[in-house]
């Protein structure tokens, strides 16, 4: 069925669906993070010209490396994998109980050195990969050089020397070989001792004759240092250059007891989830990442944060140098990063788009670059014949022990994906269907038993199989996905029309077994221990109801403001300040708490009080009571508006650099000196806003 995506649009009719999938640029001038609402974790980013390039870890995926390219910071594009296959031993291959989840390939290094790019890498148990290539869409060579270097940052330095950093609280430095046979002898030594806050995920950088180290600390919750010295060997000084940054989103559920070591879970393994904490920061903060500079001149960051099931999502932060240290955040609000900013003068114009194309109908000769295959596959097992994607069964004992389970990012806050299966090719045995794959995992598919085929659905935190008959061997298979909640639901059809939820509502989590977010994962394999039949698979289609923000910045509009904080209405007060109200008052569904949305180019905002008292206008440094109404609009009066999604914004002053918020407890009125809001988002900070009236603007 190729047409399923009209049907989306039937049934999902009061989406605005200009746009199919999440991409960062506003098409105004401006961003807003995450980068990708998909995973994209430990980034490491360089410039090469004009051009950014960017990777990030893949783990156990097959092919492995995605490299991105991008003009602007903001819209990125494909270019390749690195490597098709890294087959290092037989947990690649998913043979033993490991397998190679959690223990693959992580926090790569990216870097440029006349003429060339190399990519380092390390691999638990098989020691730090190299990678090389003239060009980045490759051919890349590969050489192992051994060692546990886990965590790189690398440094090409002015005499050619290449140094790398590693380590976690006590940082190593160590040399690499020119020819990258291995480690230069007794070069490895302590640059930075225990007991200095440094954490992993180093990035070595030397910017005019400093040596500069960033990285991640999670001791207790996380961060981003940064040390400097004069000598690549230290004595190094360290700060902290950004902190609390969770950009208002708290810490998911926490599945318990599977770490990166752990064995492979069986079905009928225990599971436990970990509720989230209002305001517990855990690993949110933005961490582990560097800096990259632009042409002209500009310094931009980049860091990632653990965004619940979805995984570990990527962030761009504006850079200010101040006292030699790289600040993440702007002037007047350091080591603080905004949601919403202004896109990096590049000179280069681009407009939206996003690195992947998420929907397939395996019409194609090859795959879309979002998938990736779960560990090595077989290739005389699957193809891609007649416009449908075919998988041959071979045997395994549950799904995360499959061969050849073809996955791809989950993308959030929320999505959907759909999948048509043709079942008829299934032997005994043989199981086939569509999965949310983490752990643990949640599947619903089609099964050959005796009695004939059957929809089977199982959940693994409780162990169950329900199976009903199907008298068709066409069946159409459902996965929607609320990863901002960690929950999610499955469901099918036997028409392609209307669609049964089977099973409850299911807990999703973010876990270290795997070390990734939930991916969905279309699998076939065989319980009975033989090579089997096979499995048809058709439009794959991946509609994500958050792909459009354009109604998000309510421009022309008449709105009002509800502080999630004491749930009191923004109030444009006699007094000439900006105050709240409670309701039941008469002056809460009054003029004065109706403001105009004013458009002022490049995601900038003004607003007016309805009661004609005038425009809200920061005075002074932004204290409480220096949020005015004023009869005059200024340059004070202009306002950078944070899409929070979910109908929540932020209002960050550009006339001091911070957000308008007010103390709950204290009753004092508005200030414009926030630096940014809690996890749980009712430090006074952040706003429900709602449309009143359209107006002409």
């Amino acid at each position: 069925m190729k047409y399923l995506w009209l049907f989306v649009l039937g049934i999902c009719g009061w989406y605005n669906l200009q746009a199919q999938t999440w991409t960062a640029d506003n098409g105004n001038g401006t961003f807003t993070n995450p980068l990708f609402y998909d995973e994209f974790t430990d980034p490491d980013l360089i410039r090469v010209g004009t051009d950014f390039y960017m990777v990030a870890s893949s783990m156990h995926t097959m092919p492995g490396l995605p490299l991105l390219r991008s003009k602007d910071l903001v819209n990125w594009e494909f270019v390749t994998y690195v490597f098709d296959k890294l087959d290092l031993g037989p947990e690649f291959h998913l043979e033993g109980k490991k397998g190679v989840y959690g223990n693959g390939i992580w926090a790569p290094a990216i870097r440029y050195h006349k003429g060339k790019f190399y990519i380092f890498v390390n691999v638990n148990n098989y020691g730090l990969q190299v990678f090389s290539a003239d060009r980045p869409e490759g051919p890349w060579i590969h050489k192992n050089m051994g060692g546990r270097i886990y965590d790189l940052g690398v440094l090409f330095d002015d005499d050619d020397k290449i140094y790398a950093v590693h380590g976690y609280d006590e940082v190593h430095l160590i040399e690499i070989k020119p020819d990258f046979s291995g480690y230069v002898e007794g070069s490895d030594r302590i640059i930075i001792p225990k007991g200095n806050a440094m954490g992993e995920g180093h990035h070595f950088y030397k910017i005019n004759g400093k040596y500069y180290i960033i990285s991640a600390d999670y001791a207790p919750v996380g961060r981003m240092q940064c040390a400097r010295a004069d000598r690549p060997e230290g004595p190094y000084e360290t700060t902290v250059i950004s902190h609390r940054e969770t950009m208002g989103i708290q810490q998911g559920w926490w599945t318990q007891g599977y770490g990166f070591w752990s064995d492979i879970p069986d079905e009928g393994s225990k599971f436990s989830f970990q509720p989230p904490s209002d305001n517990y920061f855990s690993a949110v903060p933005l961490h582990q990442g560097g800096i990259v500079n632009l042409p002209n001149g500009e310094w931009w960051g980049f860091s990632m944060m653990d965004m619940k099931s979805v995984g570990r999502l990527t962030y761009l932060s504006p850079v200010t140098w101040k006292d030699g240290w790289p600040y993440f955040g702007v002037e007047g609000n350091l080591g603080r990063s905004p949601r919403t900013w202004f896109k990096p003068d590049t000179g280069v114009e681009e407009s939206p788009h996003a690195p992947y194309e998420r929907s397939d109908d395996f019409s194609d000769n090859s795959l879309k670059p979002v998938w990736q295959w779960n560990h090595i596959p077989v290739d005389n097992r699957w193809e891609l014949a007649k416009g449908v994607l075919r998988l041959h069964t071979l045997p395994a004992k549950s799904l995360m022990f499959a061969r050849n389970t073809l996955t791809q990012r989950v993308v959030g806050p929320e999505s959907m994906a759909t999948v048509e299966l043709d079942a008829r090719g299934l032997k005994k045995g043989d199981v086939a269907g569509l999965a949310l794959l983490n752990t643990p995992y949640y599947w619903v598919g089609v099964t050959r038993t005796d009695e004939g085929l059957m929809l089977r659905f199982y959940d693994m935190v409780k162990n169950v199989h329900t199976d009903k008959p199907l008298e068709s061997a066409k069946v159409w298979l459902r996965a929607h996905g609320d990863y901002h909640n960690d929950l999610a639901s499955l469901s099918y059809s036997t028409d392609g029309d209307t669609f049964e939820t089977i099973g409850n509502q299911l807990r999703l989590g973010y876990q270290m077994h795997t070390f990734q977010g939930v991916r969905y994962a279309l699998f076939a394999y065989n319980t009975e221990g033989k090579k089997g039949g096979r499995a048809d698979f058709d439009n794959f289609e991946v509609y994500e109801p958050f792909a459009d923000r354009s109604k998000n910045l309510p421009v022309g509009k008449i709105i009002t403001l509800t502080n999630l904080a004491n749930g009191e209405r923004a109030w444009a007060n006699p007094h000439g300040m900006l105050h709240h109200v409670a309701s039941g008052s008469a002056e809460f569904e009054g003029l004065g708490c109706h403001f105009r949305v004013h458009d002022r180019g490049k995601g900038r905002v003004a607003l007016e009080a309805m009661d004609g008292s005038g425009f809200l206008t920061v005075t002074g440094l932004g204290l409480s009571g220096d949020v005015r109404i004023t009869k005059e609009e200024t340059e004070a009066s202009l306002f950078l508006w944070q899409d929070m999604l979910w109908g929540h914004c932020m209002l960050l002053s550009l006339h001091t650099n911070r957000f308008v918020g007010l103390n709950p407890v204290t009753g004092e009125p508005y200030a414009a000196d926030w630096p940014g809001t809690r996890s749980d988002r009712k430090d006074g900070t952040v706003f429900a806003w709602q449309v009143v009236a359209d107006v002409a603007d």
